[in-house]
């Protein structure tokens, strides 16, 4: 552990500046999709509504923003690699994000259909820069760093995410001190400060890490239809990459998982019944348990084996999400919550730097990430529909069954364990096409396209 921090610390300024864009957008993912807007959702702009109504609400909103980015992420990354514009990308999804972000503010109460439009679009800036932000990696990275270098930036993230988070629930308990009249204006400040948080913390990236420039032999009207070449491209040489193939769809199964339980997590203890206090405090433990979490799991792995590592994460929320759906009390929130916190950070960091070894060529990785991002928000599309529909699903079947033995609340709340049930099966099925997968031969499968396509490589 000492000589991993002593690897941290020799890197040099491009390496700090990268995962620092983790430390600063991370305060999305945990103020605004896995804290506030899920519960402000239920309680402020769709109040009144049914519980399995709105989660299902919240399900779809994540789902048409997961929809957007997967149809754009492969064409993107391509458009980027060919112009060498990663970095201008990711400022400009990055910008969306923020802005979209700060208008959460100005959502009035009961409009949760403009809620969602804005959180869908905020969620498209956070994804879309999320795709050059990925792709970055093995462009800053070594290949022997790799898998700490991503390690660092989820550790990062969590960490800013957590501290930022810390302050935003101080405001929501004591919006006096902060001189707010109320919970409520505090969240809807605590929006306000995400954006400002996402968007000084981005200029160490914009200022610190730089980006080959190569010529594209295109006005940049024509980097679109190059773009196009590309992604048609890049689908052609899938058969030539099979193992690369494999891992993209155990990854999309396994991560729908993961994010979903990310996205999902506060709606579904607010369904149980648990106090708003609870689910905060759990999220903020979260945060704090994985931003060391994730650098311990990543070092571990590399000592081991990066694949067993994203086994073990794997196995781990296959048990937490069958766990969750017994759960009773804080004390199981809580403890759910450390689980989650543990593994969390390492399944991501690991995907990510296993995805970047397949590659073939580091000047094709905006593409491959491009695929990447795809398969990961595509699964997104699915999950959260999934609990919804499955939780509507199994309310429908229980009320129509005639049995009458249960009284509506009981209906709805094995409606709502039964939603998060579903997740099981994604996780067993990523697991089982993992097991197909063989860094040999992918390796093996790089070398040979390498030589077939000698303009890819340096």
């Amino acid at each position: 552990m000492i000589a991993s921090l002593k690897k941290l610390f020799s890197f040099d300024k491009t390496v700090w500046g990268w995962a620092f864009y983790d430390w600063a957008n991370s305060a999305f993912a945990t103020t605004v999709m896995a804290g506030f807007f899920p519960i402000f959702f239920k309680n402020f702009w769709s109040s009144g509504v049914d519980a399995n109504v709105s989660t299902f609400y919240l399900g779809m909103g994540n789902s048409i923003a997961g929809l957007i980015i997967a149809l754009m992420a492969p064409l993107l990354g391509a458009i980027a690699d060919k112009g060498s514009a990663r970095k201008k990308f990711l400022i400009f999804f990055a910008f969306l994000g923020i802005v979209m972000t700060a208008a959460l503010f100005w959502v009035g109460q009961g409009a949760w259909q403009m809620a969602v439009l804005v959180f869908v679009l905020g969620t498209v800036g956070f994804s879309g820069a999320n795709i050059f932000y990925d792709a970055l990696l093995p462009l800053i990275a070594r290949e022997e760093d790799v898998d700490l270098v991503s390690g660092l930036g989820y550790g990062l993230g969590y960490l800013g995410g957590g501290l930022l988070f810390a302050v935003n629930v101080a405001m929501t308990l004591m919006p006096e001190t902060f001189g707010l009249e109320s919970a409520a204006q505090a969240v809807r400040f605590a929006f306000l400060s995400v954006a400002l948080w996402w968007a000084v913390f981005s200029l160490l990236l914009i200022f610190w890490v730089p980006e080959e420039k190569r010529p594209t032999g295109a006005e940049p009207g024509g980097l679109v239809s190059q773009g196009f070449r590309e992604f048609k491209n890049t689908l052609s040489k899938m058969p030539r990459l099979k193992t690369l193939f494999t891992f993209l769809l155990a990854y999309w199964l396994y991560i729908d998982g993961v994010d979903t339980v990310i996205r999902m997590a506060v709606d579904y203890g607010k369904s149980l019944g648990f106090e708003d206090s609870i689910l905060i405090s759990a999220l903020l433990l979260v945060q704090f348990v994985g931003f060391p979490a994730a650098i311990i799991y990543t070092r571990m792995a590399q000592q081991y084996s990066i694949r067993k590592g994203i086994f073990f994460g794997i196995f781990a929320y296959g048990i937490l999400t069958l766990g969750g759906m017994f759960m009773t009390n804080s004390l199981h929130f809580f403890a759910l919550a450390v689980g989650v916190g543990l593994v969390q950070g390492g399944i991501q960091a690991l995907s990510r730097s296993y995805f970047a070894r397949l590659i073939p060529t580091p000047e094709t990785a905006g593409e491959f990430f491009g695929f990447y991002n795809m398969i990961g928000k595509s699964a997104v599309v699915i999950g959260p529909v999934l609990m919804g529909a499955v939780g509507l699903l199994v309310k429908a079947i229980l009320e129509t069954s005639g049995s009458g033995l249960l009284p509506e609340g009981e209906i709805s709340l094995l409606a709502t364990r039964f939603s998060l049930g579903a997740l099981v099966i994604l996780f067993a099925g990523g697991a089982l096409l993992l097991a197909r997968v063989d860094e040999a031969n992918a390796h093996e499968e790089a070398r040979l396209f390498r030589e077939s396509h000698p303009g890819h490589h340096s």
